[in-house]
């Protein structure tokens, strides 16, 4: 069979990699033309665009760039209508997404979605949109499945590829020589975020509560898809800095430094005490704020439904307040006892499932029953 996957970001390009080889693994004669990254690249296939052109977060960022999305919906649009796919598999990226599902649905194309997009967040109307307009949702929340049968339409809860991918994740032995780093000098873990954006908006801050801790070296969690030019400030201050190997990092961290997102569920999964950071601009801020309806915005405390890491957002994201909480996250041994023992509970919340196997065995199976 013929799969055109479409994932728009960092986060997307990973799950959907491990979905294209459990998708082999199910269809001897898959053929897939993507829009992706390197590890969809990695596992086959015909890679139309890169992610790394689709990365603008924020209302105010991505009306900026309206005219250029409209190009990329329409380049998309012609490439499926090439390529004739027998089914249609987003990866989270809702504005992109949903857009791309409304109009594959209205052409005979049928569609699958992997990875919710964060509808239940905010504009919970989307729901009747999906409901239209997407053949099979395939969650990996658990919270998820009972917000989608409030609206009564039935998804696969299938588990989370994340926690899959922590729980298979084998240290690498040589990680502290190969970059530089002191084995005797605990670690201070910095993950500032694969846009753009949120290096401007989250590293110089994160940074600025170094002289506090001497006694600590701070590694920042680098990424491969944006210039390294843009950590050079950092380099040259002596920040030890690692490129894609965020899990051998935080596998050795005391502690961790986390813009909001897929990596502070990471860190919970690795037991590593963390503060939440988040900031984007004004006018961003201020419509999300209007929006949303979770009282939440790092994963670990919308899976736990209570605040089980402190989220620094916006105009509390300071260093003052880094600089604290830290403190406690390094020294406080009841405190760390508490924010592990939510990390433990949230672990048994998630389970280990194999998502992307669960998600090729389904996907496979209703195409060949459609």
């Amino acid at each position: 069979m013929k799969y055109y996957l479409i994932a728009g970001e960092r986060s997307g390009d990973t799950h959907a990699a491990h979905l294209l080889h459990e998708l082999k693994g199910q269809d001897a004669a898959a053929d897939f033309r993507y829009w992706g990254g390197d590890l969809m690249q990695a596992e086959g296939g015909h890679l139309v665009r890169h992610y790394r052109d689709l990365a603008v977060m924020g209302f105010w960022e991505t009306a900026t760039s309206i005219l250029k999305f409209r190009g990329y919906l329409k380049e998309c649009q012609r490439d499926i209508l090439e390529y004739k796919p027998d089914v249609l598999i987003l990866v989270d990226y809702g504005g992109f997404n949903l857009r791309m599902a409304a109009w594959a649905k209205a052409r005979g194309v049928k569609v699958f979605y992997y990875i919710s997009p964060k509808i239940w967040a905010w504009n919970q109307g989307r729901v009747e949109k999906i409901k239209a307009h997407v053949d099979r949702m395939f969650a990996i929340l658990p919270f998820e499945e009972e917000f989608y049968q409030r609206f009564e339409y039935k998804v696969d809860y299938i588990g989370n590829p994340t926690a899959d991918q922590v729980a298979d994740f084998v240290p690498n032995p040589g990680f502290e020589a190969q970059h530089g780093l002191d084995p005797k000098k605990p670690i201070i873990a910095v993950l500032p975020g694969s846009r753009k954006q949120e290096l401007e908006e989250m590293l110089h801050e994160m940074l600025a509560v170094l002289p506090a801790f001497q006694e600590y070296q701070f590694v920042v969690a680098g990424v491969s898809n944006l210039d390294r030019t843009y950590y050079q400030h950092f380099e040259r201050n002596g920040i030890k800095l690692v490129f894609d190997q965020a899990y051998d990092l935080l596998s050795r961290a005391s502690a961790a430094l986390v813009t909001s997102g897929t990596a502070t569920l990471e860190t919970a999964l690795f037991g590593v005490p963390q503060v939440v950071c988040y900031r984007t601009s004004a006018v961003t801020y201020q419509v999300s704020k209007a929006l949303i309806k979770v009282p939440y915005i790092s994963l670990v405390n919308l899976i736990m439904g209570r605040e089980v890491v402190q989220e620094f957002i916006q105009s509390k994201f300071t260093a003052r307040n880094l600089l604290d909480e830290l403190k406690r996250l390094l020294t406080d041994q009841d405190y760390i006892a508490r924010q592990k023992a939510g990390y433990a509970e949230l672990r048994a919340k998630l389970g280990q499932h194999n998502a992307a196997r669960q998600t090729a065995t389904l996907m496979v199976k209703y195409l060949r029953e459609g």
